[in-house]
């Protein structure tokens, strides 16, 4: 159990030593030398910066390391200038301060003694009393402390203010001398201009700022949150009413005075109102302009004839299948032919529809006749498995585009790619944003082949694009359901299009089969089963291992069958404590070597990106760090306050398996997740399954998600504005 707040021990002392401190997130591993007996431990915490000779006061308690012993782990730390002549010597000659070194610090201690700080502070001119210091010394040694004091009077401020030391740095780093300002004019400026610190934090810095609640700088905030918050749920915009409605219900407040604050805003032209089908949208002016980007972008290449060198359709159709020796059948023969004839083309459908085929026949085709084919995925797992199946490199969306790290691509509307036909393949996964960066950078005289399963979750980020491109008509499309002898044969491909075309899935599966229903009633029995099948039959009965080749897929991160509680209970099944098998806890999660992991966000600098999965081969204390192995043998080292971008990875979302492929899947259904069970979040679930697929769970649940297709609706403009755009297109090209 953790200790609560009263039962905190406090320690204080002097620091003897900074064995690791990381400047970004405060995170500190010092030698603390207490009053009690002069005895040293170690203390780990979070401070802004520390230095030798400053003493501490630590609250928290006593942890027992496997390697490093007896430890003092703080949840609340804070530090002051010694008081004492010989700390104050040994703070002074830490570097803490531009200009004395331990010889200048002992001679000015010896000087002033305990005034040392009041004069350096107050009257630095006396410091030219000591030997050696001149005018020019003395000028550097204030102006340092000026810094110094300036940067920690501003990071006391923002502990006062409730702000975490991370979150603090982050601040100061951003806004520097003028951060105390920033906050008492609007803290609310923290929620739009700072990632990691949203709304609620804001609001909550506001309120002990004595802000009003109904505040206009509070009310913009709100409804921009509540914009944010549409967007995380995949909308690139909200109806008026459902606006102002979401907004005063997140606020606390009443429409009425919401209303002129977002007629303020769209008079700004930060915020956009338009008519989609007849309903009165609001948009962010960026989501407009990706829009109407992506939007004339794909109707200008769809009505255009493709560039190909001169090529006859069913000519190039013999020669592959002579080439290879395989037929195609007549839906995978047309949309080859469409691929060829058409410089905008997409191909979707379901497992074992020939997909992978078609792109096949389609590469070879146009490589014959010299065309430079590019491929790419949203995702590194998308990317690996699009380069394995054609035997061609491919990459993610980001790496083509060169993404640079804090924002923007490399490439671009005046540095764009290099290449004939663009392949995309997960499709479904690409969000409007991802989108409109690549049809920006598209030469002119590109070809776009998007290829994806339509009927699968739509993208993460804000946006429905795939669906949108389709729905809008202004593309042409070879939807394939035609599914082929071998891939029939599989249990898991004709139980994924049962449900795709909301049938039950046959339930009774012999024992060769590749797809299992296990009947199981409330969370508790269902997660008993999931975790025996995975720990135990499973690897048994088909020679898979248990961490690295089963992944169980959960529609939910809360609740008993949620990821953190199946985390929790696969890792003391697969992975638990040992005696010499180091572990840490960060941000409420315990880590331990060998535990499976995902990275939940992309990290430029260390070349992982989100949905990849790895496992943590070694931890260490101190200096304190995580090595991670990727997929592909890929190395990452993570410091603790990095740890916010790993999770275990025995069980993941639905969500976050998109556009991977596993060995093994296991997926729990059960009524607790009413809201999410949906046929097309089952779909995808099922055909994340190469090997083996299996349910576990209520049969009702079962019922339920194959049912109820009403997928959440997105609010888009996306497919009113291609129809649009290939108006203007058309007539264009009449004229």
């Amino acid at each position: 159990m953790p200790t609560s707040p009263s039962e905190l021990e406090v320690l204080t002392g002097s620091v003897e030593s900074v064995v690791f401190h990381n400047e970004e997130n405060g995170y500190t591993i010092m030698h603390v030398r207490t009053g009690r007996g002069g005895d040293s431990v170690t203390v780990l915490g979070s401070l802004p910066a520390v230095t030798v000779g400053e003493e501490v006061r630590a609250e928290g308690e006593w942890v027992d390391d496997k390697r490093f012993g007896r430890q003092f782990r703080a949840s609340r730390l804070s530090a002051v200038p010694p008081d004492s002549p010989e700390g104050t010597v040994r703070f002074l000659a830490s570097g803490f301060i531009d200009g004395i070194g331990e010889t200048y610090a002992k001679r000015i201690v010896e000087r002033f003694g305990t005034e040392t700080f009041d004069i350096i502070e107050h009257e630095s001119q006396k410091l030219e009393q000591v030997a050696g210091i001149g005018k020019e010394r003395r000028r550097r040694i204030k102006e340092s402390w000026n810094r110094q004091k300036a940067v920690r009077d501003i990071m006391i401020f923002l502990h006062a203010h409730g702000l975490s030391t991370a979150r603090a740095l982050r601040i100061f780093r951003t806004y520097g001398q003028d951060a105390v300002s920033v906050l008492r004019q609007n803290p609310y400026r923290l929620a739009t201009e700072l990632p990691g610190v949203g709304f609620r934090t804001a609001d909550e810095i506001a309120r002990q700022m004595g802000r009003h609640d109904d505040s206009p700088e509070r009310l913009a905030a709100g409804i921009a949150y509540t914009m944010e918050q549409a967007a995380q749920q995949g909308h690139c915009a909200l109806p008026r009413e459902a606006l102002i409605e979401r907004a005063a219900e997140t606020l606390g407040a009443e429409g009425e005075s919401i209303a002129p604050i977002l007629d303020s805003r769209l008079a700004g032209g930060d915020l956009v109102v338009d008519s989609v089908d007849g309903e009165q949208l609001v948009f962010t002016a960026e989501v407009v302009r990706a829009e109407q980007l992506v939007a004339e972008r794909i109707a200008e290449m769809a009505a255009r004839s493709p560039g190909y060198p001169k090529l006859e359709p069913e000519r190039a159709l013999s020669w592959f299948e002579r080439k290879t020796g395989f037929t195609l059948g007549e839906e995978q023969a047309a949309a080859v032919a469409g691929a060829l004839t058409h410089r905008c083309f997409i191909i979707t459908g379901g497992p074992g529809v020939g997909k992978t085929t078609i792109l096949r026949a389609v590469l070879a085709i146009l490589s014959a006749k010299k065309v430079e084919p590019v491929l790419c995925a949203p995702t590194g797992r998308a990317a690996q498995r699009l380069a394995e199946s054609t035997e061609r490199d491919a990459s993610t969306v980001h790496r083509l585009l060169e993404y640079q790290p804090g924002g923007g691509f490399g490439k671009n509307p005046s540095k764009p790619l290099e290449g004939d036909l663009f392949v995309v393949d997960e499709a479904s996964m690409l969000d409007l944003s991802l989108m409109a960066a690549l049809v920006a950078a598209l030469p002119g005289d590109g070809h776009l082949l998007l290829v994806g399963d339509v009927d699968q979750l739509p993208s993460v980020g804000p946006g429905s694009v795939l669906r949108d491109l389709i729905a809008s008509g202004t593309v042409p499309v070879a939807r394939l359901t035609q599914i082929f002898r071998q891939a029939a044969s599989s249990r898991i491909v004709t139980a994924a299009h049962a449900v795709n075309e909301g049938h039950l899935p046959p339930l009774d599966s012999d024992s060769d089969s590749d797809f299992f229903f296990f009947d199981r009633e409330g969370p508790e029995a269902i997660a008993d089963t999931l975790v025996h099948l995975v720990a135990e039959r499973i690897p048994s009965g088909f020679a898979l291992d248990a961490r690295d080749g089963i992944q169980v897929l959960t529609p939910m991160n809360r609740n008993a069958l949620g990821t953190k509680a199946l985390n929790a209970a696969l890792q003391a099944r697969l992975n638990p404590p040992a005696e010499l098998k180091f572990e840490i806890e960060r941000f409420g999660t315990t880590f331990r070597t060998g535990d499976k992991v995902i990275q939940t966000r992309n990290n430029y600098d260390h070349d992982v990106f989100n949905g990849d999965i790895g496992h943590i081969r070694e931890i260490t204390t101190e200096p304190a760090h995580i090595e991670v192995v990727f997929d592909g043998g890929r190395e990452v080292t993570y410091e603790p306050g990095d740890l916010d971008e790993l999770q275990l990875a025995y069980a993941i979302t639905i969500h976050k398996s998109q556009g991977s492929e596993f060995p093994a899947v296991v997926i729990p259904l059960a009524m607790q997740h009413y809201v999410l069970l949906q046929r097309n979040l089952l779909y995808t679930g099922i055909t994340r399954g190469k090997r083996l697929v299996i349910l576990v769970g209520e049969r009702a649940a079962l019922e339920r998600a194959v049912r109820n297709a009403d997928q959440s609706q997105r609010w888009t403009g996306l497919s009113a504005r291609l129809r649009q755009a290939s108006d203007g297109s058309e007539s264009g090209n009449a004229r």
